[in-house]
């Protein structure tokens, strides 16, 4: 067999190695080595052989410390950014706009008249306590305020501090008597929490009472909303018709037509232009204010809910094509009565990706369910928190909120399926643990496009030009020879590319395989005087060491084996004259009559010799002890 014969040459071949001991095989390194150091072990004498001994040792030890520096520093995979800069035409970006109110106020008077009446009774016992409300409080529904009320905290006496009730009685013991007031300086209004039905508590303080009656009137209004169809809320939301009464791209004109409506639960209906969705992404010409985009917009403050939008303005977002816009976290806001004009610059992060930057190219890899992913979007970091939220908060309190996408088969909290979800999801908003698991799972994306803003604003329109523009837009909307709209209601906005310089931020590992290796190089050539060859030969003599080892291994297995061989004879050895007698008489058997009593005798099943062809019968052929031969010839002689 050709394997076979060339195992059987490699085994020769290494058979004739350096040595068949490790010291020969040690001497013949240090004489036939390229390193510095191993030859002067040798051929130094004694005193510079422990001289040369030492410096090799201990520059081999520096070369192993060095190496592994370099090695860890190469694995803990850091980056370096690099800034491009680039000029080729764009394409516009997404713009969403929304109106700071998500409902018109005469479209959902109906659902809020219960807690509306409730917030008007609250704003008066906070404004003045010494006046009796009796009368008032009595027609107020209270199932509403059972669920999550507000209480004022007497904080005169920091070490104990006292809680009283809005509407009724104390809430502890310790609590002065019913009627006692207390003025805004000593009280702090809180919202009392609970859940268990009562039995577990926990206040949610604020530093003011503007900022808790706030917070308590949109975390009931939630409550109410969550229980009315998407349908029915979008009817409620400000029609596309009525809040974008101009639009202009470049030298185009454009309509409500060319938005793509989206509700969004934090400021309701919103509307996307260029979002690219159905239509094709629009280009931009050139830089400047006359090739973007131009709206004006009716954000209609007068039928704003009062107790839930303090803000009037419209709420605004640039964003890349096929994204989805999340308003309340990267949006702006532009004033009323205001000319916004928003100069755009573009930014391009290209991140590596694994190993060397936590990111994701699409999403598919990290392990939150994207709730987004009906609107067909791409991925996005908020994307993932906000659906890492809900999922915890389905799992915690047994209820989805109200602001975020549900999955197919939950519900949204509301008090009359979940009574204690309020204390749930304040309880579950305020964990710092659960920020931090949403952190850890969710992924920047690798490619972003970031648009950064210059914004400036001036007074429009101007008083001289104001009774003109407003006559022409009511006549546009309304058909009205009236003016129908005010300064009040009227935002107009400018969003164009102040140039078509755009920077691309890349990332690039800052520690490549080259780095690694002319550092390992480096490092072996300046303490070794080394080089890979080096390396090679070091490997050839771990191999012969090797060899040789298994080599006295076999070897040694051998002689263990050799040391016990099997006996020819079971008893004791028979003698001379017995055996010579058993070579011509097939028929001997040996006599066992003198052997002693503890002696071994031949066993019967010994297996005698095959006969074959007998010698011929002659008596020089004999074999005859000597005293026989001699009396033999004794006789002849006589």
């Amino acid at each position: 067999m050709p394997v076979k014969k060339y195992l059987l040459k490699c085994l020769h071949r290494l058979q004739k190695g350096p040595g068949y001991t490790y010291k020969e095989l040690l001497v013949w390194y240090c004489n036939n080595t390229n390193t510095h150091g191993p030859k002067r072990i040798i051929c130094e004498g004694p005193k510079k052989k422990a001289m040369w001994f030492l410096l090799t040792l201990l520059f081999a030890c520096l070369v192993c410390w060095q190496w592994g520096v370099f090695i860890q520093t190469y694995l803990s995979w850091e980056v370096s950014v690099s800034l491009s800069m680039g000029f080729k035409t764009m394409n516009f970006p997404a713009v969403t706009v929304c109106n700071s109110s998500p409902f018109q106020y005469s479209k959902v008077k109906h659902l809020l008249k219960d807690l509306d009446e409730l917030m008007e009774a609250v704003l008066d016992k906070i404004l003045a306590p010494e006046l009796g409300h009796t009368n008032t409080t009595s027609t107020l529904n209270f199932t509403i305020w059972n669920h999550t009320p507000l209480v004022l905290i007497d904080e005169r006496n920091p070490d104990h501090p006292v809680v009283l009730e809005l509407f009724g009685d104390s809430y502890n013991n310790s609590s002065p008597s019913p009627g006692s007031t207390c003025n805004a300086q000593g009280c702090k209004v809180a919202m009392r929490l609970c859940s268990a039905n009562g039995t577990v508590c926990t206040f949610r303080n604020f530093t003011s009472a503007t900022q808790a009656v706030t917070e308590w009137y949109i975390l009931q209004a939630t409550n109410i909303f969550s229980q009315v169809l998407p349908e029915d809320l979008v009817g409620m939301g400000y029609a596309p018709d009525r809040i974008i009464l101009a639009c202009l791209f470049g030298t185009e004109p454009c309509s409500h037509r060319n938005f793509t409506p989206i509700f969004y639960p934090d400021y309701g209906n919103c509307y996307i232009f260029n979002w690219g969705m159905t239509e094709t992404v629009l280009p931009s010409a050139n830089p400047g204010t006359e090739f973007g985009l131009k709206l004006i917009l009716d954000i209609g403050q007068e039928d704003y809910v009062p107790f839930l939008a303090s803000t009037a303005g419209a709420r605004l977002m640039l964003h890349e094509q096929r994204t989805y816009p999340f308003i309340r976290e990267e949006g702006i806001y532009a004033m009323a009565g205001t000319e916004t004009s928003i100069g755009v610059l573009v930014d391009k992060l290209q991140r590596k990706g694994e190993p060397y930057s936590p990111c994701t190219m699409n999403g598919s890899d990290v392990a939150i369910q994207n709730l987004y992913s009906d609107y067909n979007t791409t991925y996005s970091i908020q994307a993932c928190l906000h659906s890492c939220f809900q999922d915890h908060m389905i799992h915690n309190c047994s209820c989805g909120h109200y602001l975020y996408p549900l999955p197919a088969g939950e519900k949204y909290c509301n008090s009359r399926d979940f009574p204690d979800w309020a204390y749930c999801y304040l309880s579950l908003q305020m964990s710092v643990a659960q920020r931090e698991t949403c952190l850890s799972m969710c992924k920047e994306s690798c490619n972003d496009t970031q648009y950064k803003m210059t914004i400036s604003m001036a007074d429009w329109p101007s008083e001289a030009s104001e009774d003109w523009i407003f006559h022409v837009l009511s006549q546009e909307r309304d058909q009205s020879a009236n003016i129908t709209l005010s300064r009040k209601g009227v935002v107009k906005l400018n969003i164009y590319f102040q140039e078509f310089n755009y920077r691309t931020i890349e990332e690039s590992p800052a520690n490549n395989i080259v780095w690694l290796l002319s550092n390992l190089g480096g490092q072996f050539g300046f303490w070794m005087g080394g080089s890979v060859l080096c390396l090679i030969e070091f490997g050839e003599i771990i191999i012969d060491f090797i060899w040789i080892t298994i080599i006295k291994l076999v070897v040694s297995c051998k002689g263990l084996r050799r040391k016990r061989p099997q006996a020819p004879y079971t008893g004791p050895p028979p003698t001379v004259a017995e055996l010579v007698e058993a070579h011509t008489n097939f028929g001997f058997q040996p006599d066992t009559t003198n052997h002693s009593p503890h002696a071994e005798v031949y066993p019967d099943q010994q297996t005698l010799p095959i006969p074959g062809t007998p010698p011929p019968n002659y008596d020089s052929l004999r074999l005859q002890p000597l005293d026989t031969l001699e009396s033999d010839s004794e006789v002849e002689a006589i």
